[in-house]
């Protein structure tokens, strides 16, 4: 475990305390779960790759030749 040092103004610290102490907790343990809640939250690009592995894992069957033609698709009616 890492130990950090963060300085904020005194009436925040002082509100902080009193919010803690409100929920029978430290203002250690505050930051430590905000800073859990931070690290955990899922960012644009891991819930693009989850997305597309899901989107992948779907397709079951894909052949080159099950494509369409040039004119059938845009239906050109041949």
């Amino acid at each position: 475990m890492k130990n950090i040092t963060v300085s904020v103004d005194d009436d925040i610290y002082r509100r902080a305390r009193m919010k803690a102490a409100e929920q029978d907790t430290s203002v250690s343990a505050l930051v430590r779960q905000f800073l859990s809640d931070i690290a955990q939250t899922e960012t644009e690009a891991e819930r693009l790759h989850r997305e597309e592995a899901v989107l992948r894992a779907s397709i079951k069957l894909f052949r080159a030749g099950n494509r369409l033609s040039r004119d059938e698709l845009h239906d050109r009616g041949l």
